[in-house]
């Protein structure tokens, strides 16, 4: 799941405005166009979305001088996908969305977007292939073409207090292994538990797969592989997460849960972190966000509290990290009236000097290599803390499949974590059952 709106006990709203300025392609005309953009809620602040429109418009603006009405609609996560689906699945024009990296397939299946494969290579100026980090450009592919641009994402680590490390005795570089990370909690509860407070943060809620996936990967394991021999379709994605990576990465689970650290079904983005009743917790790029930073006296002091590792713990020092990044996809819906010109939005929306201060001011990362790795790194830098540690982390990211099936398939491994969570199953039993649900969910027939 990409990034989530922070805030909890918020009332939702669906925030709709409309606003103008001038823009027209090659002539004036007393018909003005509208867009209808629809955007998930980004983050904490509401209107987000509108504030990065407002910035590309005003290019248009400065460019063309005519006009154009653009209606905004923005709706909470949790109705996004839902609601979106029902606007253009009932033929309601909307030119611009945004899409979860993870509904892609879902919503291409039903052929709710439009194809961008050649808009991408002969009406962009950009080489989407090479100017993008390489997962961030695959994750807007389904079937073999291109249906959305990944226009910011996230990742995971590693955040802990430093004091309450230091009260315990536990070196952080300790959590960088599995070994060192259950043996640091095991001396982070003895210390800190007489004072209600948790060594160790362990995601039970429903989100629980996104933690357990980097675990897979780092062994080389992966969630879904191509098999031949599909009953309809020859050749099609079948469960791998029951391999042998699969099962060390859930025993590790299981070793947690042994050694007393507690699978938390609530969860607040970091906020209980922030709120100091964990010790360690690994969770989203976007945790800063939860101590408010104005400036870089604001980031000096949360480094000085808390510290970072741009990694999950790996099996042993030196094997091959690996982490999770969500982020939304600028798509155009197949019921647009106007592609070429929510296409161009679009490319002015990703454009570096217009999309990194919105990154910045949002503590969103950046999918395109420019960004990321550009002249814009100081400063950025200057006020978002581990800046730098959290852009070296985007290169071994891993995204999830944007297959339509995805949805039921992770709710299965969420399952099957929780059976070993709460003792129901061991990880083998827990894998196999999970991967049995899903391949007939895939319509793989069973033996």
């Amino acid at each position: 799941m990409s990034r989530p709106v922070l805030t909890t006990g918020y009332v939702i709203l669906v925030i709709i405005f409309v606003f103008s300025v001038n823009f027209v392609f090659g002539t004036q005309d007393d018909n003005k166009t509208t867009l209808s953009i629809l955007f998930n809620q980004i983050g904490p602040h509401p209107n987000a979305g509108r504030v990065l429109i407002d910035h590309a418009l005003d290019v248009l603006k400065n460019e063309t001088g005519a006009v154009i009405n653009v209606k905004y609609l923005e709706y909470p996560y949790n109705s996004t996908r839902s609601e979106t689906m029902r606007l253009i699945s009932n033929q309601t024009p909307i030119d611009i969305i945004t899409v979860d990296q993870i509904w892609l397939g879902e919503f291409v299946q039903k052929e709710l977007l439009t194809d961008l494969t050649n808009y991408t290579t002969q009406r962009w100026n950009r080489n989407g292939q090479a100017d993008w980090y390489f997962e961030n450009w695959e994750g807007g592919k389904s079937q073999g073409k291109i249906y959305g641009i990944w226009a910011w994402t996230d990742i995971r680590g590693i955040w802990y207090w430093k004091d309450m490390l230091d009260e315990a005795g536990v070196d952080p570089n300790s959590l960088k292994t599995w070994d060192g990370y259950i043996a640091s909690a095991k001396k982070l509860n003895s210390v800190l538990h007489p004072k209600g407070i948790e060594g160790v943060h362990l995601t039970g809620a429903g989100h629980s797969p996104d933690l357990w996936y980097p675990y897979l990967w780092m062994q080389g394991g992966n969630i879904m592989e191509l098999k031949t021999g599909h009953p309809t379709k020859g050749t099609y994605w079948f469960p791998a997460f029951n391999s042998s990576a699969g099962l060390k990465a859930l025993s590790f689970i299981q070793d947690q849960v042994n050694a007393g650290i507690k699978p938390q079904k609530e969860h607040y983005w970091g906020k209980e972190f922030i709120d100091r009743k964990f010790a360690v917790m690994i969770e989203g790029s976007w945790l800063p966000t939860q101590k408010p930073i104005q400036n870089s006296g604001d980031r000096i002091e949360f480094e000085k509290q808390i510290g970072f590792l741009p990694m999950f713990p790996v099996p042993v020092e030196g094997n091959q990290n690996s982490t999770l990044m969500g982020g939304w996809e600028f798509s155009i819906p197949s019921t647009s009236l106007h592609k070429a010109l929510a296409w161009k939005l679009i490319t002015i929306m990703l454009e570096p000097n217009i999309l990194t201060p919105w990154l910045a001011e949002n503590g969103f990362l950046p999918t395109q290599i420019a960004i990321g790795e550009g002249g814009s790194r100081p400063h950025t830098s200057a006020y978002i803390p581990y800046y730098g540690k959290m852009i070296s982390a985007i290169p071994f990211g891993g995204a999830r499949p944007n297959i339509p099936e995805y949805p039921e398939i992770a709710q299965y491994i969420k399952e099957a974590l929780d059976a070993v969570y709460y003792g129901t199953k061991n990880p083998k039993e827990a894998l196999d059952d999970a991967a049995t649900k899903s391949a007939a969910i895939l319509g793989w027939k069973s033996k």
